[in-house]
C-alpha cells in the first residue's frame, strides 16, 4: 500500500481550501474559459470588486489561478488542462457538478456578453468605422434607438392587453402604434403611476383587476403581454389560460420573465412567489391553455444589470 506523504497531503488540503467557497467556484468556472480582469469578474458574478479581489488572492495562493499584467491591468486565468494531476482530478469532480447549476449557467451567459462588449470596445479603440458609429449613434440618440422602432412592426389595428401593466412602461411604448391598449393591474398605486406616464394617450383604458379574472370579453384582443408578472402570482398557469381566453384566434401571447435562479431572498425582499421558470414549465402553461407555436428565447443579458437573466416567450391562439 502506498502512503501519501505529509507534504503531498498538505498540498491537497491547500487545494481543497481554495475550492471551499461558492463564489470562488463561480470564478473558476469563468476563468476556465476566459482570461478576465477583476472588474469583469465582479460584473459577471454581481459581486463587489473588493470581494472578488479577495477571492482571487486566495485562488492564486492555492495554485488555482494565474495572474499576468498587461500595462496597468491584471488579467486572471485558470487553465484546467495545465493543472497538476491531483488538482485536475479535484477540478473535474467540481466542474461536473457545476455544469448543471443554473447560477453558473447565468454567470457564463453574462460574461460572454461582457467579453463581446470588450471586443466592440477594442474595435472602436483601433478606429473601426462600425465601432465609432455605434458610439456616435448612442451619443446622438441614446441607447433606446436600438429597439425603439420595434413596436412599429405591430399591426396598427391591433388591440393589446398589458396584463400587470405596473407603471405603464410597456404600454407607453406600444400606445402610439396600435388602436387601443387595455392596461390591467391589481395595485391602485401602479395604475395611478401608469395614468401619469400615459397622460396624453387617449387610446389607453385602465382596469383594476386580478390577472386570473380579466375584465375583458372572450376573443377581444390581438396581443396580450405579461411582463415580469408571473413570478408574483400564485398560479401562473391560470393567468396564461385567462390571457388565452381574451385572445382572438391567431392572437399572440408574449411573456417576459426571469429564468430559474436560486436567489431565495427575493421571496422576502420583493414578494416573489417563484424563483424564475424553466422552458419546460413555460411550455406546459401554453399547452394547457391550448396555445401553439410556443417559442422561448433567452434575452441577451445586460452586464450592468443586477438581477437574474430573462427570457421571452411567444405563443399563438389557434
Amino acid at each position: 500500500m502506498t502512503l501519501t506523504s505529509p507534504s503531498a497531503a498538505s498540498s491537497l488540503l491547500e487545494r481543497l481550501g481554495g475550492l471551499h467557497d461558492a463564489s470562488r467556484l463561480r470564478l473558476l468556472v469563468l476563468l476556465d474559459q476566459y482570461e478576465l480582469a477583476v472588474g469583469e469578474l465582479a460584473a459577471a458574478i454581481q459581486s463587489p470588486q473588493s470581494t472578488v479581489s479577495r477571492h482571487l488572492k486566495r485562488l492564486i495562493d492555492t495554485g488555482w489561478v494565474q495572474r499576468r499584467s498587461v500595462g496597468p491591468q491584471s488579467l486572471y486565468r485558470m487553465s484546467s488542462a495545465e493543472l497538476e494531476p491531483s488538482a485536475k482530478q479535484l477540478w473535474d469532480v467540481a466542474a461536473a457538478v457545476l455544469r448543471d447549476d443554473s447560477t453558473h449557467a447565468e454567470d457564463l451567459r453574462r460574461v460572454a456578453e461582457i467579453v463581446d462588449q470588450r471586443h466592440v470596445d477594442s474595435r472602436t479603440f483601433f478606429g473601426s468605422v462600425g465601432g465609432n458609429w455605434t458610439d456616435l449613434r448612442a451619443t446622438l440618440f441614446g441607447d433606446t434607438i436600438a429597439h425603439a422602432w420595434l413596436p412599429a412592426m405591430l399591426d396598427p389595428q391591433w388591440i393589446v392587453a398589458d396584463l400587470g401593466c405596473g407603471t405603464g412602461q410597456s404600454a407607453a411604448s406600444l400606445a402610439p402604434w396600435v388602436t387601443r391598449i387595455e392596461a390591467i393591474d391589481r395595485e391602485p398605486a401602479m395604475l395611478e403611476a401608469a395614468r401619469r406616464r400615459l397622460d396624453g394617450h387617449d387610446n389607453v383604458t385602465f382596469h383594476q383587476a386580478e390577472m386570473n379574472a380579466l375584465p375583458l370579453p372572450d376573443n377581444s384582443v390581438d396581443m396580450a403581454i405579461i411582463s415580469l408578472v408571473l413570478h408574483h402570482v400564485e398560479s401562473p398557469a391560470e393567468v396564461v389560460s385567462e390571457a388565452a381566453r381574451v385572445l382572438r384566434p391567431g392572437g399572440r401571447l408574449v411573456i417576459i420573465d426571469m429564468v430559474q435562479h436560486d436567489r431565495s431572498e427575493y421571496r422576502d425582499t420583493m414578494g416573489h412567489l417563484h424563483l424564475g421558470f424553466t422552458t419546460t414549465i413555460v411550455r406546459s402553461w401554453t399547452a394547457a391553455a391550448e396555445l401553439d407555436n410556443t417559442c422561448v428565447t433567452l434575452l441577451r443579458p445586460d452586464p450592468e444589470a443586477q438581477g437574474p437573466g430573462l427570457f421571452a416567450a411567444t405563443a399563438r391562439k389557434h
